[in-house]
């Protein structure tokens, strides 16, 4: 069987655009339910998300709420670097 690498899903949003700070979030859910391993990396606006707080009102369109995501990204292991 062929060794497979994680992947990595970069964040360059924020607040600027809700749907697509959600992106990297929702795409490793699904990596960690597929039990891929994975990790998020947050660069420039992407990276105030990790102010306090400041996910709780990140909604995009479509997705669920940016804070449940992350919490499932949590329950997966998933690394976030800022």
């Amino acid at each position: 069987m062929a060794e497979t690498r994680p992947l990595m899903y970069v964040g360059l949003h924020g607040t600027d655009d809700p749907t697509q700070a959600t992106m990297p979030f929702l795409l490793a859910t699904g990596a960690g339910s597929a039990e891929i391993d994975s990790c998020v990396v947050l660069l420039g606006e992407g990276a105030m998300l990790a102010k306090p707080g400041l996910i709780d009102s990140i909604n995009g369109v479509g997705f669920p709420p940016l804070a449940e995501l992350l919490q499932k990204v949590r329950d997966f292991e998933i690394p976030v670097y800022v």
